[in-house]
């Protein structure tokens, strides 16, 4: 059996670490990682799964991954975009989850507010907030501030 101070030293191990490049806190505390595919690794612990975004498959990784497919400057064209977009939400609890496209910030930035959403703030609010605190170039273009404003 294990204790709830246990649960949380095994969550706190499993998190990023907040100060970390690309990490984004969402309002709940839940922590995810924004990245650019195209960019190298940064240092430090690897995720326990991601979410790529990409219009075509991705590398293989060593850890657990999921492609959704999304075309560059576009919307996720895979109908299972918001059960991908709500597992990993879910799995940020106590995994160190990753968002990440090739550049890491249109699509990843669309992916992160969908995420702030499912994390209780209104689509409005969510589009700023990851502007403000992940990167200001996130969500740019207009069917993507109305893909976050319908999201659900």
């Amino acid at each position: 059996m294990v204790c709830c101070a246990d649960a949380r030293r095994s969550a706190r191990r499993a998190a990023w670490e907040p100060a970390a490049t690309g990490v984004l806190r969402l309002p709940s505390g839940r922590l995810v990682r924004g990245r650019g595919l195209r960019r190298p690794l940064p240092p430090g612990p690897e995720p326990t799964f991601a979410l790529y975004l990409l219009g075509r498959p991705p590398p293989d990784v060593p850890w657990d991954a999921r492609w959704l497919q999304w075309p560059d400057f576009w919307l996720p064209s895979d109908r299972a975009a918001a059960a991908a977009l709500s597992e990993a939400w879910a799995r940020a609890g106590t995994e160190r989850v990753e968002i990440a496209c090739a550049g890491g910030y249109r699509r990843t930035g669309t992916a992160l507010a969908c995420l702030a959403v499912l994390d209780g703030l209104p689509a409005r609010q969510a589009i700023a907030y990851v502007r403000r605190h992940y990167a200001a170039q996130a969500v740019e273009t207009p069917w993507q501030r109305h893909y976050v404003a319908r999201f659900r």
